[in-house]
């Protein structure tokens, strides 16, 4: 079975193979990071985001993004925003470029030592690689891309939808490679919509999407072979939590306890409480993962919470760029 492809000018594409009162409030400057005395500890840190700028990330995790882009109907049917980009428009607005200039996203461009986590929530992706993968995907797909040795990519973003607005809602994280994997070969795999593993709340105030690793009996489908995330020894997770106003949920303790690492990344909704902390302003939250935590919708619209967690690799990183080795001359 595969998934239907259209096409955009300038590409050419194969099919993907589908196979409570007493709670603080917590004020987070921007640029800063709070003290970890919160919450008996179960909070180690708070950090402010700005969106769409890179996260901060523990290890194993190198890199994550939070995209967010209104992109208008198109109703020419060129798929093309209606301005160019200038090659780099990261600018806050209700949508931008990047590093598009006729399309909106990232043209070709390589990567080494990591691999690429890439989902989509709302919009449409194309992508192409130098292994000879190419296609379109979105709308709730997600995608697995060990760079290993080396890949060459692009990722635009073509405006689908000619008479209705065309928003794009995606995360991209990279995950390192251990050194003994660096140099393994590219793979590539995608997880489609309608096979990625989802659970919810009894009461159904929250959705629980399990892109990778397990959560509560809800296993991920599986990711590249070489993965670090293959292994589950490395206790590699990645979930998104969407909270209705005034739910509650309570993330359980990571089956490697302190020797994961654990952050919550708060990018959509009003007020968000964690351990009975009401946090106001997005932001990335590092808590002991050898700890249940305790969350909170306290807002009156929807929350969007992501879960990063995995053992950390405990080598030095030489990154340059996409580049990501374990020392410098490696990465060049």
């Amino acid at each position: 079975m595969q998934r239907a492809l259209g096409s955009a000018r300038g590409f050419t594409y194969r099919t993907f193979s589908r196979p409570s009162s007493s709670r603080r409030v917590t004020s987070v400057p921007t640029g800063t990071t709070t003290a970890a005395t919160m919450s008996g500890g179960a909070i180690k840190r708070v950090q402010a985001i700005s969106i769409p700028t890179p996260m901060p990330t523990q290890s194993p995790f190198l890199f994550n993004v939070y995209h967010k882009d209104e992109f208008p109907p198109c109703p020419d049917g060129s798929m093309k925003p209606p301005r160019k980009g200038n090659g780099a428009d990261f600018a806050p607005g209700p949508w931008r470029m990047y590093h598009g200039r006729e399309y909106s996203g990232f043209p070709q461009h390589p990567h080494r030592g990591f691999e690429t986590i890439t989902a989509v929530m709302r919009g449409t992706i194309d992508h192409t690689d130098s292994c000879g993968n190419a296609g379109r995907y979105g709308d709730g797909d997600l995608q697995h891309m060990t760079a290993g040795r080396g890949v060459v990519h692009g990722e635009l973003f073509p405006l689908v939808h000619k008479d209705r607005d065309n928003t794009l809602q995606l995360f991209q994280i990279w995950l390192n490679l251990p050194s003994k994997d660096k140099m393994v070969q590219p793979a590539f795999v995608m997880h489609w919509s309608e096979d990625v593993r989802k659970t919810s709340t009894s009461d159904g105030g929250v959705d629980i999407t399990v892109w990778t690793g397990e959560y509560e009996g809800v296993k991920s489908l599986a990711p590249t072979p070489r993965s670090y995330a293959a292994d589950p020894s490395n206790d590699v997770g990645v979930y998104l939590l969407k909270f209705k106003p005034g739910a509650e949920f309570t993330l359980r303790a990571a089956s490697g306890g302190v020797e994961t690492n654990r952050s919550l990344y708060y990018v959509e909704g009003a007020s968000l409480d964690v351990c009975g902390e009401q946090l106001s302003r997005k932001c990335v939250v590092d808590v002991d993962a050898s700890q249940d935590i305790p969350l909170r919708n306290s807002g009156s619209d929807e929350v969007i919470c992501l879960v990063l967690q995995g053992k950390p690799i405990n080598e030095p990183v030489a990154q340059h760029g996409p580049f990501v080795m374990y020392v410098d001359s490696r990465a060049l």
